[in-house]
């Protein structure tokens, strides 16, 4: 089955939107793997609007199924994974002042770069996965790098999905394949929902992992979190 980590950016979004404790993001973790997520995920930004880097601490301690921290490599972005040793790191190439992620790694450029970071984060034990674009010409220098997996960057695949569901999804066959023969395992995130998740689970191959959080945690709102876990589960059956 392909797991599915729910993203809880959005609940530390609300919390810190009023100051203190609420909504708790270490309870919505907990509540999430009752509710049968088999991972959780986080980013937590240069400007800890959202997930604070404590928040990520505090969270190894009561996270008991997959832990995925997201985030671009600096020095105190990687002091933080490498205290913390999540199951898995997910690098990603965002501007500090990024709203959201919006592109992958030219890995092709930065591959000497990724190389000194991968082999840091496995040195310590840990997963490591690139956020990268459909573009398979990448994906030589994205293995080369060490790489255990990569993320495909699916925003391009929910935009176009309602008028041609198939000809958004190609590209993201495509790269999979090319992907899977250069070693890599593919994980998938950015704009997948409960309408288009099924369809892109059926169709893109050797797929591992999604990490959803904005629409799930939207949907959460008026449907309440564990029957929203739970529909987004049986998209991925």
């Amino acid at each position: 089955m392909i797991h599915l980590s729910v993203n809880l950016n959005k609940i530390a979004l609300i919390r810190n939107a009023r100051g203190g404790k609420l909504p708790d993001v270490l309870l919505a973790a907990s509540r999430a793997e009752e509710y049968g997520a088999n991972g959780i995920t986080v980013h937590p930004r240069p400007d800890e609007r959202h997930i604070t880097y404590q928040d990520v601490v505090d969270l190894k301690s009561v996270v008991n199924t997959e832990f995925n921290v997201e985030g671009y490599p600096d020095r105190k972005f990687m002091d933080l994974v490498c205290k913390v040793r999540p199951h898995q790191v997910t690098l990603v190439p965002d501007a500090p002042d990024a709203l959201t992620s919006s592109a992958g790694w030219n890995a092709n450029r930065e591959k000497d770069f990724l190389k000194e970071i991968v082999a840091e984060l496995k040195s310590n034990g840990i997963r490591t996965s690139l956020f990268m674009d459909t573009d398979i010409s990448m994906y030589d220098a994205a293995a080369a790098t060490g790489a255990d997996r990569i993320e495909l960057y699916t925003e391009a695949y929910a935009t176009g999905y309602k008028e041609d569901s198939s000809g958004a999804v190609k590209p993201y066959v495509a790269a999979a394949e090319a992907a899977h023969k250069f070693g890599l395992g593919i994980n998938a995130g950015h704009d997948l929902n409960s309408a288009n998740l099924r369809f892109f689970a059926q169709e893109v191959p050797h797929l591992l992992e999604v990490s959803i959080g904005h629409a799930l945690i939207s949907e959460a709102l008026y449907l309440g979190l564990e029957n929203t876990i739970q529909i987004y589960l049986r998209q991925l059956k």
